[in-house]
């Protein structure tokens, strides 16, 4: 089998060749653990400041692996409608389920932050990325905190999306850069790398020291 990517810092590098988004006042913000090390290589490559931004998935109560939403530290939350009401999860559980996720995301946000806020996105353009989409609902939560700091622009660059995906959050953003979109199903983003290793806290934390 051929891979697309060596690993998430080549899927980096490569995402970073793409961009023809604005680079004035350019800043890459990461949605750990997996987008981490791309975030760090597009900023690198293209001379913008590096950070990180924590979302989560919603999971499925009959299916953990699953998501009906996401939720951002700052309690930004987007909910497929249409799959909740399939699911028929009543308003409560679904709160429910959201504030659980909530502690879990700031809990993140703390160990990977610390004290130090968000830096000031205010004008700025800001540009998200992960290692792949797959619903894409960690990263339209993660878009919607970002927009309530009034920066100048919100893109989102990934090395990989499914259709489906791609064209849910291409409406919402600014701008949308992929180097693959895949039209076949099953999708799993792991099976465009070679290296697509669990990655820890202290990696993560790593890459931020670094930055």
């Amino acid at each position: 089998m051929s891979f697309l990517f060596k690993d998430r810092e080549d899927a980096g590098r490569k995402l970073a060749g793409l961009y023809r988004g604005p680079m004035e006042k350019l800043i890459v913000l990461g949605i750990p653990r997996g987008g981490i090390p791309v975030a760090y290589q597009m900023a690198h490559t293209l001379g913008g400041d590096f950070d990180v931004i924590v979302a989560r998935k919603l999971p499925v109560p009959s299916n953990p692996e699953a998501g009906f939403g996401a939720i951002a530290p700052d309690g930004s939350l987007y909910i497929n409608e249409e799959m909740m009401q399939h699911l028929r999860l009543p308003p409560e559980q679904v709160n429910d389920i959201a504030s659980r996720v909530l502690v879990e995301v700031r809990r993140r946000a703390k160990a990977y932050r610390g004290d130090r806020p968000l830096p000031g996105l205010e004008g700025t353009n800001v540009l998200l990325t992960d290692d792949g989409l797959a619903t894409g609902y960690t990263m339209i939560a993660a878009a919607e905190m970002v927009r309530k700091f009034h920066p100048a622009s919100v893109g989102v660059a990934v090395p990989v999306s499914p259709d489906g995906t791609a064209r849910r959050i291409r409406p919402l953003v600014d701008y949308f850069h992929c180097l693959h979109v895949s039209h076949h199903y099953p999708f799993a983003v792991a099976s465009f790398y070679q290296d697509f290793h669990d990655l820890s806290d202290r990696e993560v934390m790593k890459y931020l020291r670094k930055a």
